[in-house]
């Protein structure tokens, strides 16, 4: 996977939780799933690096916090406008 992606899960028309695809190379497997903020865990490979990251609780996320913990891990923030599909829709 070469670029990263945000997939939503619906129920009644509201996002109920959502997942944050980084990109990564086929062979690179999730070994660890951690908590790291109210309503995000995060998915880690053997090496640590990110592979992605559970949002909970969408209706509550806190962008700061999401990109607070992408810098952590060297990965580039997200604007608004890139989480628009957990809005009501």
């Amino acid at each position: 996977m070469k670029e990263a992606y945000l997939e939503v899960m619906y129920r009644h028309e509201r996002a109920i939780v959502a997942y944050y695809r980084l990109p990564r190379h086929p062979r690179q497997t999730i070994t660890s799933t951690r908590r790291a903020e109210l309503g995000l865990n995060v998915d880690l490979d053997a090496k640590g690096r990110l592979l992605g990251i559970e949002i909970t609780a969408p209706s509550k996320l806190n962008l700061a916090a999401l990109n607070r913990l992408l810098r952590n891990f060297g990965c580039a923030p997200l604007r608004r406008a890139d989480l628009r599909s957990l809005e009501w829709r």
